[in-house]
């Protein structure tokens, strides 16, 4: 797979996080390249969900930096198990809008047309909680790119979901990032980070242990817990 060009958009800077007792983040140093697809990996525990976090601003580092052009309204971030709103799947696209100051027939107007480029606008009027979990997730993705965000963070959003789901999401996000979004993605499933990935970081005990392209990686792990963890051995 051909890696996005080498244009930084977010940088970690020996970035340490931790919490009583226990170390989350260790000295952590990482690019993120404009127009990438970056697929975050390792065992649980090893930090991926909090460097995603950080990334968007839901956590603080203990020490390091953390620098961007990016302010937050440039961002998006999607969790493992999307959050509705009490409302319609049209009203949670267009609460969206709104809450960035669209007048609101705009909004809902524009997020009926969104739903319909998603395929959903059979199910504009129905209670979002109501939805299957791969409907959920995918209304979560068409509303964090509602706003054209330029990077987007992703928490294991297929985790929860079958096979069939799973793969309208991932053409879903392969479609996002086409259009010019950055992704930067937590998954456990390695064929999927195989599939989606431009280039792997590999976390351990909240380090960054390995780094490369996709096609590196799968092949030719550069490092021992590299080969091993694609072994699926266990890492303590």
């Amino acid at each position: 797979m051909k890696q996005a060009a080498a244009t930084p958009i977010f940088s970690f800077e020996q970035v340490s996080l931790q919490v009583p007792g226990r170390l989350l983040i260790d000295r952590l140093s990482l690019q993120v390249q404009a127009g990438e697809r970056l697929l975050i990996v390792g065992p649980n525990g090893a930090g991926k969900s909090s460097l995603l976090r950080l990334g968007h601003g839901l956590l603080k580092p203990d020490s390091g930096q953390i620098r961007s052009p990016l302010d937050a309204q440039a961002q998006g971030f999607v969790f493992q198990r999307p959050v509705m709103l009490r409302q319609s799947v049209l009203g949670n696209l267009a609460f969206a809008l709104s809450a960035r100051g669209h007048a609101r027939p705009s909004a809902r107007q524009q997020a009926m047309e969104h739903l319909a480029s998603i395929g959903l606008q059979a199910l504009a009027s129905q209670p979002a909680r109501r939805l299957s979990g791969g409907e959920q997730q995918r209304l979560a993705l068409a509303r964090a790119m509602l706003t054209a965000p330029r990077l987007l963070w992703l928490d294991e959003p297929t985790a929860s979901l079958d096979p069939a789901a799973s793969r309208l999401i991932e053409q879903q996000l392969l479609h996002i990032n086409a259009s010019g979004t950055t992704l930067v993605m937590v998954a456990h499933d390695l064929a999927q980070a195989r599939r989606l990935a431009h280039r792997v970081a590999l976390l351990h005990q909240g380090r960054l242990v390995e780094l490369s392209p996709a096609e590196h990686f799968f092949e030719r792990p550069a490092t021992e817990l590299g080969r091993r963890f694609i072994a699926g051995e266990h890492l303590a």
